[in-house]
């Protein structure tokens, strides 16, 4: 089969595609034949050389997938047959034209999307689900303040924190990326170029701040980020765009807040606890 390979770390251009054997399905996998995949920022690292692979996953980039179930490994439940539709979260290996899947991460593709939206859910949207309900536990009221928020999990976090009765607010680098947060359920946006978002999100809930706080950035938001976080809030952390290192008293800011600092991750869980 073809698949998007590179043999050294760099920009774009060292990508090409090489043709590789095709995996076959273990116990209790099957075999998507791949329609469409899509791009997160893992991929992008990994292209650069700065994300290490968890243990066993491919190589080979695409962490989600769109297509048809191709074959079925031994142990296989019955959930599937073979030629079925089906999207996937994928620990890597989705830009290829074949990538073996656990069964049960693959999902039924909802009525009205085409392959190529369908391909663009399971990492983005498992994650803003993961980071809202359950580390978050987001409730009807809440403000959440969500960085990235033209992202993909940016957008599927607006969506899914207005699903349920939260105030989604975000931060974007431009007024086109605001615009369009906004036409998703954004109830308000703060341009971090141009503004100090912990000052504006202070304004925005009258002094109070907000209940959570979903963060790819990391270092350089730390500040802002516990300045702006209500009593007893909670402030996910799930990437380090801005950088790992902190320098100043993050620990007696965040305790005098009474709040909580939660990290997570969702590609390198066991596939155990996904699937649950």
């Amino acid at each position: 089969m073809l698949a998007v390979h590179f043999d050294r770390p760099g920009g774009p251009e060292v990508l090409h595609l090489k043709e590789v054997a095709t995996p076959r399905p273990a116990e209790g996998e099957v075999l998507l034949k791949v329609a469409a995949s899509a791009l997160n920022r893992a991929d992008l690292l990994q292209r650069q050389g700065h994300y290490a692979l968890p243990p066993g996953a491919s190589s080979i980039l695409g962490l989600e997938a769109s297509g048809h179930v191709a074959e079925l490994g031994p142990g296989c439940q019955g959930h599937w047959k073979i030629g079925d539709p089906a999207m996937a979260l994928l620990p890597g290996g989705g830009q290829a034209q074949y990538v073996t899947v656990p069964e049960d991460l693959l999902m039924p593709i909802p009525k009205g999307l085409t392959m190529l939206q369908a391909a663009a859910i399971p990492e983005a949207w498992l994650t803003a689900f993961q980071l809202l309900h359950l580390c978050g536990h987001v409730q009807a009221g809440d403000s959440v303040l969500i960085h990235a928020g033209s992202s993909g999990v940016g957008t599927a976090a607006i969506q899914l924190a207005r699903k349920a009765g939260a105030i989604p607010l975000v931060t974007a680098g431009s007024k086109h990326k605001l615009q369009m947060t906004e036409r998703l359920g954004a109830a308000a946006g703060f341009n971090y170029k141009e503004e100090d978002f912990a000052e504006a999100t202070l304004k925005f809930t009258k002094g109070a701040g907000v209940n959570l706080i979903l963060d790819c950035i990391g270092g350089s938001y730390w500040e802002k980020n516990v300045n702006c976080l209500a009593l007893d809030g909670c402030w996910v952390l799930y990437g380090l765009m801005g950088g790992a290192d902190i320098s100043g008293p993050l620990l007696s800011k965040l305790l005098f807040k009474r709040g909580s600092l939660i990290t997570t991750l969702l590609r390198p869980r066991d596939k155990k606890i996904i699937c649950s």
